[in-house]
């Protein structure tokens, strides 16, 4: 019998699909399991290539969620690097969104354009301070400390190593006879020439001797260290960016369109309204190239009047964050398996794909949101606590933590997250969401392969390799489920034992 003919086999235990959510009842991602099918490939052979929407391909289908906790530059970078997407928050103005969202267009150009610089009158001190909240050195010195002023040197590790004194003048320890390239440069000239002095960085200034940009040696072993980048059509690592349905978001949008931002995510709790339809029709009309992912919804008539509108892409979920209390304080919303399932259904039909968000806390449940037919999903909890989110890391009982808080939280409603919430400028605030704290997991850079491989073995259980063939045998019931039990669902989890180690999540 042929492998084809194993996978074929007419003795289909549990249910497909269809019979599973065609229940009278709400799912979550922990009432069901997958059933197993039939390997004959290894997790390597696994390709998780997807689609965040109509025209954007991802090499992973993981997106950080734009809460002001999760998801700015430094993650947008790093979840394209991993071949993700981060999509940047808007509880800022909009010229700090844009510069958030330039700084990721800009950071695979091997071009850096806003270096971080510092004056001759700057110390050591200064030095270790953006070592330690950056995470590098090689900083050029300049004329008055600001950029576009004529370079006076540059200071690397090599330079201050061995210093004692770490309140000394930079102009005492700096190199002052520094390589620079000329302002016109190409990317392999400027590659070129750092390959052939052998140096960590190459400003590049202008006839005036002005820096006007940075080259870094390390940023050139991205494309061979990181080839699975989620990159536009120009080589430039892609971003999102969310914006809300008040009328000055369509400043906003423009503005982000022209930072070169990939797709615009309408941040609504509830998007099955006038005004993000009003906003959907709105960019489609005048930003033409612009993907828009609407949302959120949860139920097939919310995405049919949305991809009416136009969206290339929904948001699906109502209520299942970690953070997130809308269905105990306002009783609408739906259990996330269900919603994912019926909407992505409907979306099918239409070629949209859908973006599973919330509810999800390990590789299972992502999973399990991939099986029933999302095509990415969108994490919060899961990303709050790498290196990379904003926020700094604090101690609690020796437990190293991240703030982390939802978007209808108390304190992120004041920096302006109810925007999304259809109640900005009340006087009174009504909390759908919560503040708290997660543990750290280290880097991104660490943490999605972590994933990626967890996926790889939960793919190869199931039977299929690919997202495209996991969602095709779930459409011709090849892909079988069955309701768990709350028995079941113990038992499916540690138990019977004195005493145990749970694995962590850290990104080691």
């Amino acid at each position: 019998m042929s492998n084809q003919s194993y996978r074929d086999s007419q003795f289909l235990d549990g249910l497909s699909g269809e019979e599973l959510f065609s229940m009278q009842i709400g799912l979550t991602y922990r009432d069901f399991l997958v059933l197993p099918g039939f390997i004959d490939f290894n997790p390597s052979d696994v390709e998780l290539e997807t689609r965040l929407t109509k025209k954007i391909k991802l090499k992973r289908p993981f997106v950080s969620s734009p809460m002001d906790t999760v998801t700015e530059s430094a993650m947008a970078i790093a979840q394209a690097l991993m071949g993700g997407i981060g999509i940047i928050h808007y509880n800022n103005s909009v010229e700090e969104q844009v510069a958030e969202v330039s700084k990721v267009k800009r950071f695979e150009n091997g071009f850096i354009s806003d270096p971080v610089v510092l004056g001759p009158k700057n110390t050591i001190h200064d030095l270790d301070r953006i070592k330690e909240t950056l995470g590098f050195t090689g900083i050029p010195i300049t004329a008055d400390g600001t950029r576009n002023s004529k370079l006076v040197g540059i200071v690397t590790n090599r330079d201050i190593d061995f210093e004692r004194d770490r309140s000394i003048p930079v102009e005492k320890v700096m190199t002052t006879e520094v390589i620079t390239g000329k302002a016109g440069i190409t990317l392999k000239e400027a590659n070129d020439i750092i390959k052939k002095e052998k140096i960590g960085k190459l400003p590049i200034i202008d006839k005036d001797g002005k820096l006007v940009s940075l080259v870094s040696r390390s940023d050139l072993k991205k494309n061979k260290e990181f080839p699975d980048s989620s990159k536009d059509e120009n080589k430039r690592l892609r971003c999102g960016a969310a914006v809300s349905t008040l009328p000055e978001s369509r400043d906003r949008v423009a503005a982000l369109y022209e930072a070169g931002v990939d797709v615009i995510i309408i941040d609504s709790a509830q998007g099955n309204s006038i005004y993000q339809i009003e906003m959907l029709q709105f960019i489609k009309s005048n930003f033409k190239n612009l993907e828009v992912i609407g949302g959120n919804v949860v139920t097939r008539g919310q995405a049919e009047n949305l991809i009416g509108a136009g969206a290339d892409g929904l948001r699906i979920g109502m209520g299942p964050g970690s953070i997130c209390i809308t269905q105990d304080t306002m009783a609408v919303g739906r259990a996330q398996a269900t919603a994912v399932y019926q909407t992505a259904a409907h979306a099918a039909k239409h070629d949209v794909p859908v973006i599973a968000d919330g509810g999800i806390s390990n590789i299972g449940d992502i999973a399990n949101a991939l099986a029933i037919g999302a095509s990415a999903c969108m994490m919060g909890f899961m990303f709050a606590g790498t290196s990379e989110a904003p926020g700094e890391y604090f101690y609690e009982n020796g437990i190293r933590l991240k703030k982390y808080r939802g978007m209808a939280s108390i304190e992120a409603m004041k920096a302006g997250g109810d925007k999304r919430y259809f109640n900005e400028g009340q006087k009174v605030k009504v909390a759908q969401g919560v503040s708290g704290s997660v543990v750290d997991r280290g880097s991104i850079l660490n943490f999605i392969p972590y994933l990626s491989l967890g996926l790889r073995l939960s793919f190869q259980d199931m039977g299929f390799r690919s997202v495209q063939d996991l969602h095709q045998g779930l459409r011709q019931g090849k892909l079988r489920f069955e309701r768990r039990s709350e028995s079941a669902q113990a038992q499916g989890s540690v138990h019977s034992l004195y005493s145990y180690s749970a694995p962590s999540l850290r990104a080691e």
